[in-house]
């Protein structure tokens, strides 16, 4: 899989990216990984890419022209392109698992008040929220984006499972779990997990998964109930 990041910072990439699941990744090709910086299609000697939004208002706007030719500079056919945006659909398990599929994923970071309208109808596919709240930039929901996609890519966990085990991965927020000590400060592991009993355990864990999903996240619950046609 290849994925290109647009940023105004790409000093700050591969960052978080480059260690553990994710440095694995990269580092033995199953990724390749590029941080583009979108002054370099600036189309003057102090590098301008924004300007004040027709209208009125607060802040600034990302120019068409920079970004659309930042974009084109590095999409292939078929790719995905996915702008970061407080209005986008929020990052869910579902559609990092969508993207995962593809060959090709670029990321615009965000940046400023916004974008240019006419910018993101030319050249986004997508608009990402990583949740309801606002961020700097979008650097870090880029590397959020990034991440949720690369470690479901098959090989780049060590557990071929392990993706499949995790919150989210069937609809519910995971168990909870235990190693040693048998025993920690007088709380002692649920009998069940010691028994060997494969069968007793699987169903323990799913109980446990589902009491939490009902109890923390309602909102998930729901939509579970309506997924398995309970609802």
């Amino acid at each position: 899989m290849r994925i290109d990041v647009l940023t105004l910072f790409p000093d700050v990439f591969p960052g978080p990216l480059g260690s553990s699941v994710d440095g694995r990744a990269l580092r033995s090709g199953l990724v390749e990984f590029n941080a583009v910086n979108i002054r370099d299609f600036a189309k003057d000697e102090r590098q301008t890419v924004d300007e004040r939004p027709y209208g009125g208002g607060p802040g600034m706007l990302m120019v068409p022209e920079v970004l659309t030719e930042a974009v084109e500079s590095v999409r292939t056919p078929g790719a995905t392109v996915v702008l970061t945006s407080p209005r986008g659909e929020v990052l869910s398990h579902a559609l990092a698992t969508e993207l995962a599929k593809v060959e090709h994923l670029v990321i615009i970071a965000g940046h400023y008040e916004g974008v240019d309208e006419r910018a993101i109808e030319e050249v986004v596919d997508r608009e990402i929220s990583i949740g309801d709240y606002v961020l700097s930039n979008g650097n870090l929901a880029a590397m959020v984006i990034a991440d949720t996609v690369i470690r479901l890519l098959p090989g780049a966990l060590g557990d071929g499972e392990s993706a499949e085990q995790d919150s989210f991965g069937d609809g519910l927020l995971e168990f909870p779990q235990y190693t040693r000590p048998p025993v920690f400060r007088g709380k002692a592991v649920p009998e069940v997990l010691l028994s060997g009993d494969h069968g007793r355990i699987k169903e323990y864990r799913r109980c446990l998964s589902e009491r939490l999903t009902r109890e923390r996240r309602p909102d998930l619950w729901e939509k579970f109930l309506t997924n398995e046609g309970i609802k």
